[in-house]
């Protein structure tokens, strides 16, 4: 998929608020739809290299081969996720990434964890559009089971989110954090 800097794509990389009468709306919903449909074969298939090989394609990159997903896998949107070396995401993620994930190399992720780059304004009248910020996971950080990250966390190299915990803020390098909302426990 091409891209320049002032399409939908590359505007959501940016974050902020998209509305949905967005003139460019539609060729969202076309990744969207495609990323539904290859969902399907990704969490029938009965092998790690199958599995990256599927993800490799929703994506839009090739997964290095260091890298092991376990499904289920989920994802709405797929192309704005960007995944490094060695890294393990166990059984049952959620992965909405309109708004854009980066996982740096040696990143560990638990069963269940949830990682949101989009939001919806409070404003009832406003409620439909999709407020977007990315999330960047650092290198060698370990995420818990059942953890969620939430819109526009940076998630510092070396860190361990707890198992369970909701990540609201920025966690910083060498540091660990658990509890909702998430908070620091220690330092590594």
């Amino acid at each position: 998929m091409t891209t320049n800097e002032n399409d939908i794509f590359s505007r959501m990389l940016l974050g902020g608020i998209f509305v949905p009468t967005d003139p460019e709306m539609p060729k969202v919903w076309e990744v969207v739809f495609r990323t539904i449909k290859l969902s399907t074969t990704l969490n029938t298939s009965t092998d790690v290299d199958q599995v990256r090989e599927r993800l490799s394609e929703i994506i839009g990159q090739e997964i290095d081969k260091s890298t092991t997903i376990f499904p289920p896998f989920h994802t709405n949107f797929g192309i704005h996720i960007k995944l490094g070396k060695n890294v393990f995401i166990n059984h049952g993620c959620t992965f909405l990434d309109l708004g854009g994930i980066l996982i740096e190399d040696d990143t560990m992720i638990g069963t269940q964890v949830n990682i949101i780059t989009e939001n919806h304004p409070i404003d009832p009248t406003k409620r439909k559009s999709l407020d977007l910020k990315s999330v960047t996971i650092k290198r060698n950080v370990w995420i818990g089971a059942n953890a969620t990250i939430l819109p526009g966390v940076t998630i510092g190299e070396n860190s361990i989110v707890a198992a369970g915990a909701v990540v609201t803020k920025d966690v910083l390098a060498n540091t660990i954090v658990a509890g909702i909302p998430a908070k620091f426990v220690k330092t590594i």
